[in-house]
């Protein structure tokens, strides 16, 4: 891996793991289309970048929640159950997730099908706060982000506002919710962490570039929902996935 191909990973990464659009389903598309790979490290270190971006992002809405209060309890405990599932099913169906990275029909039936679940938030205005039934639901959806091509933002942020959840409480669950996903993958992954297969510079800008580009699309994201445009990135997940499936025949 060269430092064009590392750099195009850490934009890729970093951008479409907070925009809806599926970042495990763009690498697994970069790597049929052009081969372009890294090391599990470098895809760890990735990750990392990602994390450090997020957690910039929610700052304070991550001091508040160590304030160990009655609401910041109640929404960590919420965390804790909706993180469950991902965890569970990843653990138990760990090789057959892996093996849908190389079947391009699966990748684009998966795009398309997240192009549906985005586009169903055109329909949906907000009526409650956030509940632990809410909570459970929100974590068995993210569960399937699992599938390439399904979007972890996405789906949980979907799945948020269709339950009727305010827009704000939404997207913050959905990213707290991240912060614990990123970090438990990464912690499993990090026995398989071997620095020698890339440059230490090379993981550096990785990481850099990540962070910075997540940043971004952090930022993206809450404009595209506050907008009332989130479901507009159905319209490139559609276009993707019928895309791959023309060029899978």
């Amino acid at each position: 891996m060269n430092f064009i191909e590392a750099l195009i990973l850490a934009i890729i990464q970093g951008l479409t793991e907070w925009l809806p659009i599926s970042s495990s389903g763009h690498l697994a598309l970069l790597k049929q289309l052009f081969g372009i790979e890294a090391s599990i490290s470098f895809y760890v270190m990735l990750h990392l970048g990602t994390l450090i971006a997020v957690i910039y992002f929610l700052r304070e809405e991550m001091k508040r929640l160590f304030k160990f209060d009655g609401e910041a309890k109640r929404i960590f405990a919420y965390i804790i159950i909706a993180s469950f599932p991902i965890f569970l099913l990843g653990f138990l169906f760990k090789n057959f997730f892996e093996s849908l990275f190389s079947n391009s029909i699966n990748l684009a039936l998966a795009f398309i099908l997240n192009g549906l679940i985005l586009y169903t938030t055109k329909f949906f205005k907000k009526r409650k706060k956030l509940n632990l039934s809410d909570s459970i639901l929100i974590g068995i959806a993210q569960a399937l982000s699992l599938i390439p091509g399904i979007s972890r933002s996405g789906i949980t942020i979907s799945t948020a506002i269709s339950r009727g959840i305010d827009k704000k409480t939404a997207y913050k669950f959905s990213f707290l919710l991240s912060v614990v996903a990123i970090l438990g993958a990464s912690l499993i992954k990090f026995s398989e962490i071997d620095f020698s297969q890339e440059p230490l510079w090379i993981v550096f800008v990785g990481i850099l570039s990540s962070a910075f580009f997540g940043y971004i699309g952090l930022k993206s994201v809450v404009k595209f929902i506050f907008s009332n445009e989130f479901y507009k990135f159905a319209y490139y997940c559609w276009f993707l996935g019928l895309l791959i499936l023309l060029l899978s025949f």
